[in-house]
């Protein structure tokens, strides 16, 4: 761990309540805790992202982790919208998602998703997937503004 590292403030966009207690799980198993937000839908992240509704005190995440079946907006429209903003598209965006169709891999990374990880089915390998991710971003990747 870098002596460096401070917590993060990590959005995860996920309407499933099985992944999102995973991911909790994941986080909580780490040595820093970083700050976990979550939002049930597309339409719900970027109310977050743009302090919107019941999100006006919303902090900026410095990690956006990404479903792409989402509810109302779905993950990519929601990828497409980040990427497009000046100010938030330099939020490291990573798709973490059950699909591996290269077409949504290919779509996302030409959205210019950060990172792609199609979800692991096993429990076990699904907190330790979510625990690297976790770690990359906080010793190794350079965050804007931190």
């Amino acid at each position: 761990m870098n002596a460096a590292a401070k917590p993060i403030e990590v959005l995860l966009v996920e309407d499933d309540a099985g992944d999102e207690l995973m991911t909790r799980e994941a986080f909580e198993d780490n040595k820093i805790a970083n700050t976990l937000h979550v939002v049930r839908d597309g339409e719900e992240a970027l109310d977050f992202l743009y302090r919107r509704g019941a999100h006006t005190a919303a902090p900026r995440p410095d990690l956006i982790l990404l479903d792409l079946n989402l509810p109302k907006y779905d993950g990519r429209e929601v990828l497409q919208v980040i990427k497009s903003d000046a100010e938030l598209s330099v939020i490291p965006v990573v798709v973490l998602t059950t699909s591996s169709a290269e077409e949504d891999i290919l779509r996302s990374y030409k959205l210019h998703a950060n990172a792609y990880v199609t979800k692991p089915v096993d429990l076990d390998q699904f907190i330790a997937a979510v625990r690297q991710i976790d770690e990359f971003f906080v010793t190794v990747v350079r965050l804007p503004g931190r």
